[in-house]
């Protein structure tokens, strides 16, 4: 299996609501590597259910082997997406009329107590990532794989644009032992032999992830001159990557086992 260096370039305002706090609906700064991997794979990889009915349109299928579009199709393809970390980032916070519905609030017509301004009474705020933010992650995939150009994200499917390069294996080796990986990691997906020492939390669904996180195990390094020249190639390539081996869908959760 062959490492990649992945940029996203966001080119809409992307939007999903990591916490929601009164009427401010507020997106994290991080892409969860779950979400990356149906907007990258999900069409060629990923069974797309037809229709959903019942108790199954209403639950998460992530690492269910009985659904059909789940993430374990991946594991089969040999392909792993990690978690995206922002380069350079900005929010944008945009006011929006929130639905009349008795759960959210009561609802108030223009004249009415409460409601003389020239708005809505029930509206609320979203905290959103701008255009033009920068975001890289890696993918582990077969070396004939084909990567898209564009992806769609969030919740307003916003256009993502993406650019990946190969991390030749001469520059990577394998080493065993306590190190920090600076890059963002999901939990779950993290083999049973590596353990977690200390870490960032990042709280977002639908699994949260960590950061700074010091672990021990097998991983994969870059580092040495060979690494510092191919770099000079691309600037925004950290000074050294350290990455968990055999990372793969649900690889900690004994709810994946197939």
């Amino acid at each position: 299996m062959t490492l990649y260096y992945c940029t996203l370039t966001l080119h809409d305002n992307v939007f999903f609501a990591t916490r929601e706090m009164g009427i401010l609906y507020e997106t994290e700064k991080y892409l969860h590597n779950w979400a990356l991997s149906f907007a990258l794979f999900g069409i060629k990889y990923i069974p797309q259910a037809y229709r959903l009915q019942g108790e199954m349109a209403q639950q998460p299928t992530y690492l269910d082997s009985k659904a059909e579009q789940n993430l374990l199709h991946l594991n089969q393809a040999g392909i792993y997406v990690f978690p995206a970390q922002p380069i350079t980032w900005s929010y944008q916070i945009n006011t929006f009329k929130a639905a009349q519905v008795t759960y959210y609030g009561k609802s108030k017509q223009f004249g009415d107590k409460g409601a003389d301004k020239n708005y809505p009474i029930n509206y609320g705020r979203a905290k959103e990532l701008a255009v033009g933010s920068l975001y890289r992650t890696y993918i582990i995939a077969p070396e004939a794989i084909n990567f898209p150009r564009w992806i769609r994200l969030g919740k307003w499917a916003a256009k993502t644009h993406v650019e990946v390069v190969k991390i030749p294996d001469s520059l990577i080796q394998v080493k065993s032992g306590e190190y920090v990986c600076l890059h963002p990691l999901n939990p779950l997906d993290l083999p049973t032999d590596t353990q977690i020492l200390l870490y960032n939390r990042i709280v977002m669904p639908p699994v949260s992830l960590v950061s700074q996180a010091q672990l021990r195990g097998e991983y994969r390094e870059t580092a040495g001159d060979a690494w510092k020249k191919f770099k000079m190639q691309f600037p925004q390539l950290p000074e050294q990557i350290r990455l968990p081996l055999r990372t793969s869908y649900g690889a900690g959760n004994v709810a994946a086992t197939v």
